[in-house]
């Protein structure tokens, strides 16, 4: 049953809708069952969720499997879908709700100040287009979780979660702090890549001199 709207047909936000996930009773929360409760609108919030869910401190790995559903949201979003489609499997896709419901707790003040923020603006960013684009970049962020990189998941899961705000919101200007914080995500890799290429020369030279 969808828990985007109270009995009186009023829109909820996305934080009431945590908080009542949060507070079921069950020991696991699935994907299918986050989906469900948001319906048609779907898209946003579930990024969203696998969002705070990848802000978590996972051991190196542990965003290979929370990060994997990213990707099959963003080729989605990235190919223009108006309704979410996940598969049954992906549907079992869990996490312990106590650790959800601690997350969310933690996490329920700045969700709440940032939708007081926001608001519809800047159109064209979330429009079909600019949401085409939102896509491919939360494709790219996806695919930088799923690596067993130690401390990686922060600032792409930061950047997939304006985006989503954005999304949820139709507020460009949540779109474009995903596209700084993005930005920010690529110049990390450069650099990340750089040392390591410098890193492996400079062995490379090491060996060659004691050969």
């Amino acid at each position: 049953m969808t828990l985007i709207e109270t009995s009186t047909g009023r829109p909820r936000a996305f934080s009431e809708v945590l908080a009542i996930l949060a507070a079921r009773r069950a020991e696991k929360l699935c994907l299918g069952e986050v989906v469900e409760a948001f319906g048609d609108r779907a898209f946003g919030p579930v990024m969203f969720f696998f969002a705070l869910i990848n802000l978590l401190p996972w051991p190196p790995g542990g965003t290979t499997l929370t990060g994997a559903p990213l990707l099959l949201l963003s080729m989605e979003l990235a190919w223009g879908r108006d309704t979410l489609w996940i598969p049954r499997w992906a549907e079992r896709v869990s996490i312990n709700r106590s650790a959800f419901r601690k997350l969310s707790g933690r996490l329920a003040r700045p969700v709440r100040w940032s939708e007081r923020l926001s608001r519809p603006r800047l159109y064209f960013l979330t429009g079909g287009f600019g949401q085409g684009l939102i896509g491919l970049a939360c494709l790219f962020l996806s695919a930088v979780l799923v690596l067993p990189i130690f401390g990686g998941n922060l600032i792409p899961a930061v950047a997939i979660a304006f985006f989503s705000l954005g999304v949820i919101q139709r507020d460009g200007l949540a779109v474009l702090l995903g596209w700084l914080t993005t930005a920010f995500a690529v110049a990390i890799l450069f650099l990340a890549w750089k040392l390591i290429v410098a890193g492996l020369q400079q062995g490379l030279g090491w060996i060659a001199g004691l050969v």
